[in-house]
């Protein structure tokens, strides 16, 4: 298994900066010279599909050496094939998004008409994310295409055998004037979000949106910030509990929990607890029979990401959990003493530090104090949390920031709906997770601290579009009697508009 390796450091910083803005000035001039009709977006779709489809293997290929082993099945479900889908869907519908929207222009306002037309923005910057590098950088890229526009794609420099790979297929059916792919570090992308982008689309830890939105705002950029968060699951104590475990346990483990709609902590009814722990165990150990040499188990990115796993169950025990592993039917008793040896045998045993295999674990009597109770955890690791009544957990997941998505298991439509309406997120899968994600015509979009804005489909469309409000004025028009001098009947109109 190969260890990523990080992107060489340009010899020039100022010659990098240089060559990004001169790329992106190249766009903006193209753009100028005439923004893409339906046509030509129509062919740029269908050559990224085909592109995609035919280096499907390469793909596969470098995103399992970036990760030191990746399931080829994993990348083809949950990469290639919801991107194929949306680039299908999109040309499906586009002809019909790109049509004048007619409105109404108001009975005060007769015979007036009025209407709303959809215009590029120009050149846009999307910034993509190691987890899902293919999906994350091509998915935005195919809503900023059906809108018209321009676009510069920067991936993350964690995967960069997969960033090179997709530059060198969009550069293989793309004029860089059009579409571009550009590689390099954290200071690359830095200069990238300097740059005055019509809009910038970000997908990444609130840390890092944080940072990109203030560059952004040195231009008056829009954007649009996918920052993931800890999604909740909640399951009722009338749901069966098993159908609850399969799916959450499976969602947990795709990619090892390195997926930012991964359900990152349970609620559960107090009475069962023990119960779903057991069966979670049971549920991974019969989707992975093995973990060492298993090439369906995803191993963690980075030894910076593999080590920040470990710290948190090491906060966490310290702090009072107790660990559960799901591999084995071992069990770590809650310690207060962080450098107790059990902790450093049971990492030892659970995982090797040269290979990147983190083994999943669950936290019992976790709480508010711990790091993984704070901040998203991006790995499989998963708190399980008690409640006593349905509004108890409600008021725990509304006491925090607000998340990427949540999931409710429950056949009781009155309380779906009561949980619908109590809650914000970005998102809602009910009796599953994550699945709301690959639904072509719902947004997909954080909220508060999980980002801000929408893609995917139409939403997308409309995201790197100028929707532009036209007012029509007939022949004829009744606000000619409403200007100076006023008289009588610029009285009469105002009694009807100020009628009770």
């Amino acid at each position: 298994m190969s260890t990523p390796q990080q992107t060489r450091p340009t010899d020039s910083p100022q010659r990098e900066q240089n060559g990004l803005r001169q790329l992106f000035e190249a766009q903006r001039a193209a753009f100028r010279r005439g923004a893409p009709d339906h046509a030509k977006r129509i062919a740029a779709l269908k050559s990224l599909e085909t592109a995609v489809l035919d280096h499907q293997d390469e793909i596969v290929c470098v995103t399992d050496e970036d990760f030191g082993g990746r399931a080829r099945q994993e990348t083809l479900l949950m990469e290639v094939a919801p991107l194929a889908d949306a680039i299908r869907h999109t040309r499906k519908h586009l002809a019909r998004w790109m049509r004048p929207q007619r409105v109404s222009a108001g009975i005060n306002f007769f015979p007036a008409r009025a209407h709303i037309i959809y215009q590029p923005l120009g050149v846009v910057g999307i910034l993509g994310a190691w987890n899902y590098q293919t999906f994350l950088s091509l998915s935005p890229l195919v809503d900023a295409i059906a809108a018209g526009n321009h676009a510069m794609v920067k991936p993350s420099e964690l995967a960069p055998r997969t960033a090179e790979v997709l530059r060198k297929i969009l550069a293989a059916i793309f004029p860089a004037e059009y579409v571009a792919v550009v590689n390099g570090d954290a200071q690359l992308a830095a200069e990238f979000t300097s740059l005055p982008f019509d809009h910038l689309l970000f997908t990444g830890s609130t840390r890092v949106g944080k940072l990109v939105m203030k560059a952004a705002s040195e231009n008056l950029t829009p954007v649009t910030l996918e920052l993931g968060g800890k999604c909740p699951a909640i399951v009722h104590r009338e749901f069966p509990l098993r159908t609850a475990v399969d799916r959450i346990i499976a969602g947990k483990l795709y990619n090892a929990g390195q997926t930012c709609l991964a359900p990152d902590y349970v609620l559960v009814h107090e009475s069962q607890r023990n119960e779903f722990v057991k069966l979670a165990g049971e549920v991974a150990r019969a989707l992975y029979p093995k973990w060492s040499g298993n090439p369906d188990y995803t191993r963690i990115i980075h030894a910076h990401h593999f080590e920040r796993l470990n710290n948190c169950i090491r906060d966490a025990v310290s702090r009072g959990a107790k660990v559960i592993a799901l591999s084995s039917e071992e069990e770590i008793a809650s310690t207060p003493n962080a450098s107790d040896p059990r902790i450093a045998s049971h990492s030892a045993a659970r995982i090797a530090a040269d290979d990147r295999l983190f083994l999943p674990v669950a936290l019992l009597d976790a709480n508010d104090s711990m790091q993984v109770m704070q901040e998203e955890i991006f790995g499989p690791i998963l708190p399980v949390v008690t409640y006593r009544e349905l509004d108890d957990a409600l008021q725990y997941v509304n006491g925090h920031a607000r998340p990427l998505a949540l999931y409710y298991f429950d056949y009781n439509a009155r309380r779906v709906e009561h949980v619908l309406k109590t809650t914000i997120s970005g998102g809602v899968t009910v009796n599953d997770v994550i699945y709301h994600v690959a639904q072509n015509n719902l947004p997909f979009g954080g909220v508060g601290a999980s980002g801000m804005g929408h893609y995917h489909g139409k939403a997308g469309f409309e995201t790197f579009s100028k929707k532009k409000g036209v007012f029509l004025q007939s022949r004829f028009s009744t606000l000619t009697f409403l200007r100076p001098p006023y008289g009588e009947t610029a009285e009469r109109v105002i009694r009807f508009l100020l009628r009770k």
